[in-house]
This record gives structure tokens, C-alpha cells and sequence, in this order.
């Protein structure tokens, strides 16, 4: 194997005129760094080292991203398994039951034993892809540990102790079969 210096010569590229002065240029800078104590340094090593540094950690950064994303999906594919497993039938229902979905009031038509289990905070009522679904409040609270927006309407107990003193309304109860 044949060095790039005589390869060089070869193709009639570089002269041995040349091809000597830089030998000895080389030369002097070796032992101008070995009398100083000084390291030599290439400018092409180093950036190629922090090319390299660059690149490494521009993968992790692209892996740490497809990482979150592969959660993601793994989250919403068991929020959808937890509801299709999960779902109560309301396919009789007569009542319908309003809810806020974001900033628009959806109608869910649910019989009455739904509607007070509902109200009551025994079942909640979930999102399921487009469509809405009634689970029992333990899966609702399961699906709210991995992503709380999923759960629309999950009622639970509120004591009469959270009442605030300065609460013009104290005095006027809400009844629960209240339909707006």
C-alpha cells in the first residue's frame, strides 16, 4: 500500500520539490511541539470529533423524540382498550343527558338509572374517538391517570363544607335531578 504523498506524485499532482518542503515543515512542527511541550493541533480532527459530538447528540434527541411519541400511542391504546372492555350499554335511553365537550354542549340519550348513576359520580362518561361512552368511575379513574382530557364528566362527592361564606347563592340548593 502506497502512501497519499506518493499516490500524489504518481498522478503528477505534487512535485518532489513540494512533497520535501512539506516533510520538513512537518518535521519542525513536531519537534517545535516536543521542545515547547505544546500538543499540535488539527483543525480537521477536531472538527471532525465535533461533527461526531453533533451527531450523537442529535440522535438522542431524535430517539428521545420517537420514544415520547411510541408513549403516546401506547397511552391512547389502552384508554381505547380500558373503554371498549369496559363500556356500559345505553342503547334504551329515553333522557338526554347534556355535557360539555370543549367549548360545545353534546347530548347523550341515556335511560333513568343511567342518568342518577351519572350523577352520582358511579359511572362517568368518557371520549372515544368520536363517539361518547359510559364506564364505570374505577376504569374512569384509570383512564384519567393516563390522560385526564379523555374523561368529560366524572362526578364525585363535594362536601357542604367547601361552601365560601361570601356566597350569594349559599342558600339556594341545586337539586341533582336538575336538567338544563
Amino acid at each position: 500500500m502506497i502512501s497519499l504523498q506518493e499516490q500524489l506524485l504518481k498522478a503528477g499532482m505534487v512535485d518532489k520539490k513540494k512533497a520535501k518542503q512539506l516533510n520538513q515543515e512537518k518535521r519542525k512542527q513536531v519537534k517545535q511541539a516536543k521542545a515547547t511541550g505544546k500538543v499540535i493541533v488539527d483543525e480537521s480532527k477536531e472538527a471532525a470529533k465535533r461533527a461526531l459530538v453533533d451527531k450523537v447528540e442529535r440522535d438522542r434527541e431524535l430517539n428521545r423524540q420517537r420514544q415520547a411519541e411510541a408513549n403516546k400511542k401506547a397511552i391512547k391504546a389502552q384508554i381505547i382498550q380500558l373503554i371498549t372492555l369496559n363500556k356500559i350499554d345505553r342503547r334504551r335511553g329515553e333522557i338526554a343527558y347534556q355535557f360539555t365537550d370543549g367549548k360545545k354542549i353534546k347530548k347523550l340519550y341515556v335511560d333513568a338509572l343511567l342518568q342518577t348513576q351519572l350523577i352520582k359520580g358511579v359511572i362517568a362518561l368518557v371520549k372515544l374517538r368520536d363517539g361518547y361512552e359510559l364506564v364505570p368511575a374505577a376504569i374512569a379513574d384509570k383512564i384519567t391517570q393516563r390522560d385526564d382530557s379523555a374523561v368529560l364528566v366524572h362526578n364525585t362527592k363535594v362536601s357542604n363544607d367547601a361552601v365560601e361564606e361570601d356566597d350569594p347563592y349559599a342558600a339556594y340548593q341545586i337539586p341533582d335531578d336538575l336538567m338544563w
